[in-house]
């Protein structure tokens, strides 16, 4: 019997690290915002509401809740497609981060969102064009030199 990789459950090029740590944090923040909600909500510029001041229907718990289940799924995502080195699923990500980083900073500059919400979009988009270059390096690795 062939012994087993100890290493065999790990990202396999360098844009799968980019995948599983970008997998990784969304994860850990969708977990924290299931479980934490007011942590969540701090981290990212808004004041906490304590509990039982908030208005008749304010949703926000409601809100945080179905984005941190939805960060946790995608995290989940980014996670398998990085085992599984699924790498059309890596460039599918990149301009897609990159509108969300868009999306996110126009929210601020808009003043529709606090400035926290920068670090959002500083974070899609430096993961995006982390991304980007880890395709071009893994591409430049794989293709023989002439």
């Amino acid at each position: 019997m062939p012994a087993r990789d100890p290493f065999r459950f790990r990202p396999r090029s360098a844009s799968g690290w980019t995948m599983a740590v970008f997998g990784l944090l969304a994860t850990s923040l969708g977990v924290v915002g299931l479980l934490s909600p007011d942590a969540l909500l701090a981290s990212m510029g808004f004041a906490p509401v304590p509990e039982g001041q908030r208005a008749d229907g304010d949703h926000t718990l409601v809100f945080l809740t179905a984005s941190s289940m939805a960060a946790v799924n995608m995290g989940v995502y980014y996670l398998l497609a990085a085992l599984a080195d699924w790498r059309a699923f890596y460039r599918w990500t990149v301009p897609f981060r990159l509108l969300t980083c868009a999306v996110f900073t126009a929210a601020v500059l808009a003043g529709r969102a606090p400035a926290g919400f920068l670090g959002v979009g500083a974070w899609e988009g430096l993961g995006a064009l982390a991304t980007w270059a880890a395709l071009r390096y893994d591409d430049r690795r794989r293709t023989p030199a002439p």
